[in-house]
Formats: structure tokens, C-alpha cells, sequence
């Protein structure tokens, strides 16, 4: 071997040992390897940084922004009503929630999707009395089964389809994946739906111990919008959606008085404010379901409510400048653009309205602004904003737009009048201009670790196939192969791939194995295709721990599982993927 070639395996060897020792970020990881890769000469000058304008880098950013525009719209909402039913089986539970999460992980991208769907999932295991440890990872799992269906799915799927473009000259199209994708995610989701959740221990089919709230309940006002004459509302109306969303309805306010002793047959009236009791996501859930206002709305229509909007919990010190005052004496909502939705008082209701109410030193308060107002504002008042306890406020009336863009821009691709980053960021400037997604969301949106990651290593991974590496290591997986069909050392290749995205980074395994299996198909005289698509296949498949991939990863603490708790299910269904997908590769895409 020349030194190049020694020189980048040693490099790839010392960047492997770091990620899966896992000490080290693994974009720092993968950022020093590229600038030591420099230094040694491995990666020319002139291509260094040229990884970080790759196209799989912009789509993989584009998507993550998208993402987050879709899950601020609340399109998600219009099909949750029909997950959380108590009345379903625990099997039927997983198998609908699975198929929604493969359904979400296809259209935008897996790691959006299960953050989508994790809360209710939660919800539903809480209603249910039951342990969220035993639906979280049949999600988990469905969700980055789901992702393997279209192009913008995972992340390795966009490397693939940008590599092959590198390589042969044309990408893989946005649902080129779908028929082998398809084929795998219906057959794993089958699995961890009817069987696979079994397998795990004992422990989860425990009812789970209450430990009290984890969230402060506040006292909050909601705004009755216009309410149609033919349509005549009541409290009792009301009941069963805040027993759904675990609000307490405590009280009716009419001409700015409290509505003394109201029963469930109090009619509800136009510009009439409900008073209820819940945690912040709890009273958005309701606020959204219910179709009511903030207080202060009517003073802000396309302003404050047209904007990006988030509620934030900030508890009072003793030398806060609200002390001794309310908010409708510091006028709040007029001088700061931000209104006192809610007080969280140790678990004391609130007499007085909720923005004419003195606060007192320990008292909780729920703000509702923009991000940038509510700092502002947090300063002002002398508050401390709580950290971790920020709840984006979901754009309902925006859904349909937000879901009408997004398709648009994806056909726009699909049909080739617009490259994919075009059509994406022609999506992202919609959601910024209509207020779905604010200015700093389009930065907080994007997994920065992950754009450094997979943009240190695009050079890397080009350096370390001119070098000749990528066909050294083709030419051992054939001569191990010798003589057997080229689907056994296709087979092969996949536990190779399945085996490194199982403790490495899905995209540093992608970009390592691509270049393998496009030298491993010139090497046997067989088309490219099969190989690349059992590479995407393979390294998007890391069931096996809960470093494999982000999902896992998220729900590890909520799902109260530990490490070696990933392969019951995750084994035969590693397994299971190999004996489905090898057969239905050869089929749409023949050697």
C-alpha cells in the first residue's frame, strides 16, 4: 500500500474508535480528521472545504427547516384525533402510530417525525396507564423504517442518491426508493406491531408509579372567537375536549366579571374568556382544539398572531420589577408585544383575571410572544426564564398552507421543473414569509453537529476512494465471496454496512460504503444500482443500539430503557430487513 493509503486507513481507523468510544462530539471528530487529512496532504487544498456546499448538505439542512415549518403549522393535528384512542388494543395502538411514523418519516424526515409523534405516544401510554417503554421503540424503530421509502426521508438515502450522481452521473429520483423501501418498512412494521414489542422485558408491562406532576399548572384565560348564532355553545360543550387535553375548566368571564357559580349549561357567548388549569402544552392543545384565542389577540390580528409564536415559563425573584404590580399595570402586551397567558402560583388558582392579578415573589408566569420579545421582555420584568420550558404555539390556521407548499415543491422536483434544493428553499422561504417559521428558527432548526459531520467527511471519503482504499476493501469482500452468486456477497456487504451504522453515525457509514459497493459492482461486472440500494437500506438499519441513530437516542430517558434493551427487538429485525430486502432488491433493481 502507498503511504496515502496507509495514511487514510489509520485516519478512518482513529475516527472510528473516537465515534464509537463516543467521549468526543463526533463533529469535532470528523472536523479535526478533516483538517489533520489536510495537513498530511491526504485532501488537496482546493477541495478541502468543498464538502460544506455539497448538495446532500443543503437538502439535509432544507429538510430539517421544513420540518420544522410543518410541525409549527400543526398539520400533524389533523390526523392526532385518531391515534389516541383508549379504546384501541395495544397492538392496534403500535400498528396505527408505526404506519403514521413510517407515513411522516417518508414525506419529511425521521428524526421530525418522531419528535412529532413522541408526545402523543406519551400521552396515549399515560391514558392508558401502561409504560411509554413499550410503544416508543416499535415508533422509534417504524419511523426510521419509514425514512428508507423516499428520497428526503434519511439522510442516507440523500447521500446515496448524491453520490451515485458523482458516480454514474445521475441521482437516484425522489421515489426510486420506494418499492425496496416499501417492502421493508410494511414487513418491519408488521413485526414490531404484532410481535416485536413482546420481546421486550418484562419490567415495561408493569404499570408505571405516579410521580407527580412534572409540569406546573397554571391558571390561564382563553378568548372566545365569533360563535355562530345557529351554532349556540355551552360550558358542558366544552368538557369532554378539556378532559381529552387535561385542562380544567374553572371559570367564565363576561364583560370583564367572573360568571359567579356557572353550571355546564352556561351558555357561551362571543368575546366571553374561559378560565382554565393545566401545564402550558396541555392549555395550547386545548386552545387549538377548542378553536379559542389568546388573551390580547384582538389587538394584534396579523401581527403578534401571525407570527412564530412560543410560550415560555419565567419564574419571579424576589427584586423582579413586576413585583407588586400586573401585567395590565406594567402594560405588557401593549409596550412589549407579549401577553401573561397563564400564573403558576404553588398550586393555588388564581381569584382575579389573570392580567390584573399583583404578582408575588416565586409566582410562575406563562408568557406568549415571539422569541425575541419574550427575551426582551424576560429582561424587563426582572424574570428568569425556565430553562428547557419553551412550548412553540402551532399555527393551525396555517396547516393547509403549509402542507399545500411543501407538496408543491416536492412535485415541482419530482416533475424536473425545479433541481430539489430549489424547490426546497423555495419552501423555506415560504414558511419564513408567511410567519410559519421565524428567523432564528431557521437556524435552531438545522442539527448543525450533523451538516459539520457529513461536510468533513464528503472530502475524506473522496480522498480515501482516489486513494484506491474504497476498491482495496471491494477486492477482500469478492475474494471472501469467491465463487458464491453475487447476491451473497451483495448479502454481505449489508451486514458490513449494518453492523458499522449500528455504532457509527448512519451518514459516516454511508459515505465509507458507497464508494465500496460501487467497486464491489465494477469488480463482479454487475450494475451499481442493487449495490448502492442495499447500501442505503443497510446503514439507515441501526436497531441494535441506541447510538445507531438519533432516534433511538431521543427516546432512551422517556422510554426508560437501557443499552442492551435495543437488540430483542432490534436483532431479528436487522435480520428480518436482510431476508426481505436482498430478494425485493434483485427484483426492481437486477444485477
Amino acid at each position: 500500500m502507498t503511504f496515502d493509503q496507509t495514511a487514510l486507513f489509520v485516519l478512518f481507523g482513529a475516527v472510528f474508535a473516537l465515534l464509537v468510544w463516543g467521549r468526543i462530539r463526533f463533529d469535532l471528530i470528523a472536523f479535526a480528521a478533516l483538517i489533520l487529512g489536510a495537513l498530511l496532504g491526504l485532501v488537496p487544498s482546493g477541495e478541502i472545504f468543498t464538502g460544506f456546499g455539497h448538495p446532500a448538505v443543503i437538502i439535509i439542512a432544507l429538510v430539517l427547516i421544513v420540518s420544522r415549518g410543518l410541525m409549527n403549522s400543526g398539520a400533524v393535528e389533523l390526523i392526532a384525533g385518531h391515534l389516541l384512542s383508549a379504546s384501541r388494543s395495544l397492538s392496534g395502538h403500535i400498528g396505527l402510530m408505526s404506519v403514521v411514523g413510517a407515513g411522516l418519516s417518508g414525506i419529511i424526515n425521521n428524526v421530525a417525525a418522531l419528535a412529532l409523534l413522541m408526545p402523543l405516544d406519551l400521552e396515549a401510554a399515560r391514558k392508558g396507564e401502561r409504560s411509554p417503554g413499550l410503544t416508543l421503540m416499535p415508533l422509534s424503530f417504524a419511523t426510521i423504517l419509514g425514512g428508507m421509502i423516499t428520497l428526503i426521508g434519511t439522510p442516507p438515502n440523500i447521500v446515496i442518491a448524491e453520490y451515485r450522481s458523482d458516480a454514474l452521473g445521475q441521482p437516484f429520483a425522489m421515489f426510486d426508493f420506494a418499492p425496496v423501501g416499501l417492502v421493508v418498512a410494511v414487513t418491519g412494521i408488521a413485526f414490531v406491531a404484532l410481535f416485536g414489542w413482546r420481546l421486550l422485558p418484562a419490567h415495561f408491562r408493569k404499570p408505571p408509579k405516579q410521580e407527580g406532576f412534572a409540569e406546573s399548572l397554571y391558571s390561564a384565560e382563553l378568548k372566545v372567537g365569533n360563535i355562530p348564532d345557529d351554532k349556540p355553545l355551552s360550558v358542558g360543550d366544552l368538557y369532554p375536549v378539556a378532559d381529552d387535553k387535561d385542562v380544567v375548566i374553572i371559570g367564565l368571564i363576561r364583560n370583564g366579571r367572573r360568571v359567579r357559580g356557572f353550571a355546564r349549561r352556561e351558555p357561551i357567548k362571543s368575546g366571553d374568556f374561559l378560565v382554565v388549569e393545566g401545564d402550558p402544552k396541555a392549555i395550547e392543545a386545548f386552545m387549538g382544539a377548542a378553536k379559542l384565542e389568546f388573551a390580547g389577540s384582538e389587538r394584534h390580528k396579523g401581527g403578534l398572531s401571525g407570527s412564530a409564536l412560543s410560550l415560555l415559563e419565567a419564574i419571579v425573584p424576589d427584586n423582579a420589577r413586576i413585583i407588586g404590580r400586573s401585567a395590565f399595570d406594567m402594560r405588557l402586551l401593549y409596550g412589549q408585544s407579549v401577553t401573561l397567558l397563564g400564573i403558576s402560583r404553588q398550586g393555588r388558582r388564581i381569584q382575579k383575571r389573570v392580567r390584573h392579578e399583583i404578582i408575588r415573589p416565586g409566582d410562575v408566569l406563562l408568557m406568549l410572544g415571539t422569541e425575541d420579545r419574550l427575551d426582551h421582555a424576560s429582561s424587563w420584568l426582572g424574570v428568569l426564564p425556565l430553562e428547557g420550558r419553551k412550548t412553540g404555539m402551532i399555527q393551525r390556521n396555517k396547516a393547509w398552507l403549509a402542507i399545500a407548499g411543501f407538496v408543491l415543491a416536492i412535485t415541482a422536483a419530482v416533475a424536473g421543473l425545479a433541481y430539489l434544493p430549489v424547490a426546497l428553499a423555495a419552501c423555506v422561504v415560504l414558511y419564513a414569509a408567511t410567519g410559519l417559521i421565524s428567523g432564528s428558527e431557521v437556524y435552531t432548526a438545522v442539527e448543525w453537529k450533523v451538516i459539520v459531520l457529513l461536510g468533513s467527511l464528503i472530502p475524506l471519503g473522496q480522498a480515501f476512494e482516489n486513494a484506491g482504499n474504497a476498491q482495496l476493501i471491494a477486492d477482500g469482500i469478492v475474494a471472501l465471496t469467491a465463487g458464491a452468486p453475487a447476491w451473497i456477497t451483495l448479502a454481505v456487504l449489508m451486514v458490513v454496512t449494518m453492523t458499522l451504522s449500528d455504532f457509527l453515525n448512519n451518514v459516516a457509514t454511508c459515505l465509507i460504503a458507497a464508494p465500496i459497493s460501487v467497486q464491489i459492482a465494477g469488480s463482479l461486472g454487475v450494475n451499481s444500482d442493487p449495490f448502492l440500494m442495499a447500501v442505503a437500506v443497510a446503514a439507515s438499519c441501526a436497531f441494535l443500539t441506541p447510538i445507531g441513530h438519533k432516534n433511538n437516542t431521543i427516546i432512551m430517558g422517556p422510554g426508560g430503557y437501557r443499552f442492551g434493551d435495543y437488540w430483542r427487538i432490534g436483532l431479528p429485525l436487522e435480520l428480518l430487513v436482510l431476508v426481505v430486502s436482498i430478494p425485493a432488491i434483485l427484483v426492481f433493481w437486477p444485477l
